[in-house]
């Protein structure tokens, strides 16, 4: 269960484009039209079916007499229950405006966090790639052929270049075999990529290491203090507005905010509510009392939640920075051994006529 905040870097993005809605609904609700018309726009222009659906029965729902906020709630499957919340707060001031304003700026924020984690990836999982395409194309087209010559020349040959003459003659030998067994290969790992999983189980092999789980942790509580930001400022009391983030967090992490919820209503602080169970470091918390004396409870979750998110971004331009000199060292040695048992054998060659 653990890890269900990280996952959704991997997963995804659903069918209904929930961030570019609200742009274009508060598009067109500050250009003057109403909520109807503007829903109605938006459906008469969409072109994928799905989206359309969802405008449709929007506008069904309204017409019905329904209030937004319970038509969104019968879309829980692609607006969630947070977006219905912020929809469903702004309904008792009549600033839907403003709600969706903070909306967007709340997905905003999540999105630069999500970015920079996975722009972060992407050279060494480039550099990984062709790293094992070189290697590949040693193994699988130059030590072949170096074998082939090895064989007619003959003479004494270091053990581990006999092996890898070995592998030379088994692909000359096997070479559709082992491009077949290639291309089932990359199928079988974009079929893997395509149906989700890769994430969850890398995020499990990552589990392995402590630092990483910390940093989780951190990624899982600025997803969830910036959740909860928002509702607050958006007039939503602590209790309900726990109850409807609870789902940012890992199962673990919800026993814990289970007890919490139950520490504030019993009249415990939320500062300290959330550091005696675990879900506030030592500066979160001070920052939490900071926004108990002054009434500006959200605004300092918000601040907590951009504490946690330069934490994390510390972290990674240390991992990768550490990290890819390491893969090219790795990269680099075994690219480095495959050719110098290639030529060992000539050098023994050449001893030997000397």
């Amino acid at each position: 269960a653990g890890g269900a905040g990280v996952l959704t870097l991997f997963s995804r993005a659903r069918a209904f484009p929930l961030v570019m809605f609200s742009q274009e609904l508060l598009t067109l609700l500050n250009a003057g039209l109403s909520l109807v018309e503007s829903l109605e726009t938006l459906a008469e222009k969409e072109a994928q079916p799905e989206v359309r659906r969802v405008l449709d029965e929007l506008v069904v729902s309204l017409y019905r007499g329904q209030s937004f906020s319970d038509a969104l709630r019968q879309q829980a499957d692609v607006c969630g229950p947070l977006y219905g919340a912020t929809v469903q707060s702004s309904e008792k001031s009549g600033a839907l405006e403003d709600s969706l304003g903070k909306y967007i700026a709340y997905a905003t924020q999540i999105d630069v966090a999500r970015r920079k984690i996975i722009s972060s990836s992407i050279y060494p999982a480039i550099l990984g790639v062709v790293g094992l395409g070189v290697i590949g194309f040693l193994l699988g087209y130059v030590v072949p052929r170096f074998a082939k010559v090895f064989e007619e020349i003959g003479g004494d040959i270091p053990w581990m270049s006999r092996l890898l003459i070995h592998w030379g003659h088994f692909a000359q030998d096997n070479g559709r075999l082992l491009v077949m067994l290639l291309l089932a290969l990359v199928a079988a790992a974009l079929a893997f990529v395509a149906r989700g999983d890769a994430g969850r189980h890398l995020i499990r092999l990552l589990q392995f290491s402590r630092k990483f789980r910390d940093q989780q942790a951190v990624y899982e509580l600025s997803r969830f203090y910036r959740s909860l930001g928002m509702l607050l400022r958006g007039g939503i009391a602590i209790l309900p507005a726990i109850r409807l983030v609870a789902d940012q967090l890992p199962e673990d992490a919800r026993r814990q905010l289970k007890l919490a919820e139950e520490s504030i209503r019993g009249g415990m602080a939320v500062s300290e509510a959330m550091e005696r169970h675990g879900l506030a470091t030592a500066v979160s918390t001070r920052m939490l009392r900071v926004g108990e004396k002054t009434g500006r409870m959200g605004e300092m979750m918000d601040r907590v939640a951009s504490f946690y998110d330069a934490q994390i971004t510390q972290w990674i331009d240390y991992f990768v920075r550490m990290f890819e000199p390491i893969l090219m060292s790795v990269i680099g040695l075994v690219i480095g051994t495959i050719v110098a048992l290639m030529y060992f054998p000539i050098f023994e060659l050449a001893g030997s006529i000397k």
